[in-house]
């Protein structure tokens, strides 16, 4: 379940773990069988499985998904997107999470659904789902009404309502950061394979 520290939800991300993972683990036996044995691969081969390590868990591993009483919080491979819960227009988790706000899509991969799960689409209710303990609840479900119920809040809070004009003009309060540390493994990454190729 979410983490609750300043009144920020951090939810845990369900997908990519066991790819990121594994993505990891061979960076790390490539990495040991080059160190164990310095001549035995190529600077290429070794500068490449880094970079793949680094993509994977820049993509996989590092995307983040929050929210607060005010702010919906998407940590993504090169940047963190601050969005107005009063702003967001439309909510959609298929593979990845999808929300609208003014005239742009924000993505964030750390929320989505399986592959099967989302091309089935959301079924109705049956009376069987709704006796199940919130314990049994599936946990994207979960996440999207949370995030749902504080769009709600939030939107009777600013007094705006959906659609309208002044939802339209908050979608301004949109922030964005970069993620420095992605970014900077990435490149360091990037160089390191094309110094291998060149010396």
């Amino acid at each position: 379940m979410p983490h609750d520290q300043d009144d920020e939800l951090r939810f845990r991300p369900t997908s990519g773990l066991i790819m990121g993972s594994l993505a990891m683990i061979g960076v790390l036996v490539v990495a040991g069988i080059a160190l164990a044995d310095p001549g035995e691969l190529p600077a290429e081969v070794v500068s490449g499985a880094v970079l793949v390590g680094v993509l994977g868990w820049a993509t996989m591993l590092w995307p983040r998904l929050s929210v607060t009483s005010e702010d919906l919080v998407m940590r993504n491979v090169v940047e963190t997107v601050r969005l107005p819960l009063a702003a967001i227009e439309a909510l959609a988790v298929r593979q990845v999470l999808a929300v609208r706000a003014g005239d742009k899509r924000y993505v964030s991969p750390a929320l989505g659904r399986s592959w099967r799960k989302a091309m089935v689409g959301d079924k109705p209710a049956t009376r069987k789902d709704a006796d199940l303990p919130i314990t049994e609840v599936n946990y994207v479900d979960y996440v999207e009404k949370e995030i749902r119920d504080r769009m709600e809040q939030a939107r009777a809070t600013a007094g705006v309502t959906l659609l309208s004009d002044e939802q339209l003009a908050l979608a301004a309060g949109v922030r964005r950061r970069p993620a420095w540390l992605p970014i900077v493994l990435i490149v360091a990454s990037v160089l390191a394979l094309v110094a291998s190729f060149l010396l």
